[in-house]
């Protein structure tokens, strides 16, 4: 239930211009080589963002994200997962990712977010004042996660992630979470929702959540006419939690 290789993202309520985009070589904490893509604003505007894809890795929904991101004034670099299984560039529907999805460990995910933050740092610097993470589905849940296992993260938002893979972390979350939740999920159901909300909220972390009722696991795609509210607001609330935790 990820998004699908001919899915594409919402665009940004304001657009501005691309400078730059395209695939690269990001080399991780551990040494590994990992596939990813970036894209540059033309007037950045501070902030940047980590993209954590779904279980396909970085196909095209992902780097058209990067530049609608960037268009919207971020600086945006989307994570490949599996550099360490597979040397394979090719994400496209001929990817068998479940093999490698199989073996793969949500450090190794961590690790990779932080060298894609710290490329974002030293390359960028003028338009990686601060450094957000954005994930989908099971990036989400990886989004969510790096709230308790890295600093170099000043919000971490997910879309429609999965709560019990972020539950051995959170009593260690410091960071603020951005929750945005299809309110007709077919893979996680809202009682599950609810629960994490509920442990969120006793244990005292800064979170904002948001329910979009009646719209799908992966509602935020451009081709769903009936969920254009659901993808204008979110939008929305992504650019008001960057602004609100942004350190410039």
């Amino acid at each position: 239930m990820c998004h699908s290789y001919d899915s594409r993202p919402p665009f940004a309520p304001s657009i501005g211009k691309v400078k730059e985009h395209g695939s690269m070589l990001l080399k991780s904490q551990d040494g590994t080589t990992v596939l990813a893509y970036e894209a540059l604003p033309e007037t950045p505007n501070g902030s940047a963002l980590v993209i954590l894809p779904d279980v396909r890795g970085v196909h095209a929904y992902y780097q058209d994200l990067a530049q609608r991101l960037a268009e919207a004034g971020y600086a945006a670099v989307v994570i490949d997962y599996y550099g360490r299984t597979t040397d394979d560039t090719n994400r496209d529907e001929s990817f068998d990712f479940k093999e490698h999805l199989a073996v793969l460990e949500s450090a190794n995910v961590a690790r990779d977010a932080d060298a894609a933050a710290a490329y974002l740092k030293d390359a960028h610097p003028e338009a990686a004042v601060t450094v957000f993470s954005v994930g989908f589905c099971f990036g989400g849940s990886q989004s969510w996660r790096l709230a308790a296992t890295s600093t170099a993260f000043a919000g971490n938002i997910g879309f429609y992630g999965q709560p019990k893979l972020v539950a051995d972390v959170l009593p260690e979350l410091h960071a603020p979470l951005l929750l945005l939740l299809a309110g007709n999920d077919v893979v996680t159901g809202q009682e599950e929702f609810n629960t994490f909300a509920t442990e969120l909220s006793a244990s005292g972390k800064p979170y904002e959540l948001k329910v979009y009722d009646g719209a799908p696991h992966s509602f935020f795609d451009r081709s769903y006419d009936e969920h254009r509210g659901a993808c204008a607001d979110a939008w929305t609330r992504l650019l008001s939690f960057t602004d609100t935790y942004a350190t410039a």
